[in-house]
């Protein structure tokens, strides 16, 4: 049975863009650009683990989160499960706290960037929903 890791990722939408970091090289998925967060830890709640990952990784600090998309993902060697959550409102100013590259996008841009195979759908949704 793969292992499996429970992940809260932040869809960061203001003023019509979106912020997102870049996989170092050395992480599973590597060089792709993904949605900001991490695993949910023992006695987290999604919201609490996406808080928390936020401030550690690109030192901001959420104020306003709302529920997007939830989906389970198997990879070859692991089985994701991701929760997205919308954050609209947040204080501090972004940078890559762990040396990743952090960028805003507007959503024709990140339609064109490539993703883990994870996120996939919720792509699709925000295509579909984020006007």
């Amino acid at each position: 049975m793969n292992k499996q890791i429970h992940v809260a990722a932040a869809i960061i939408y203001r003023n019509g863009q979106f912020l997102l970091s870049k996989r170092q090289s050395h992480q599973h998925q590597g060089g792709k650009w993904e949605f900001p967060g991490g695993k949910v830890e023992s006695g987290e709640t999604v919201q609490q683990a996406l808080i928390r990952e936020l401030k550690e990784e690109i030192n901001i600090e959420v104020t306003t989160t709302s529920p997007f998309h939830s989906l389970k993902f198997d990879y070859p060697e692991k089985t994701v499960k991701l929760d997205f959550l919308l954050v609209s409102e947040f204080d501090g100013e972004e940078a890559g706290l762990e040396g990743q590259e952090v960028s805003w996008f507007d959503k024709s841009e990140l339609l064109a960037l490539t993703f883990p195979d994870a996120n996939v759908p919720v792509l699709a949704k925000i295509r579909d929903e984020l006007k």
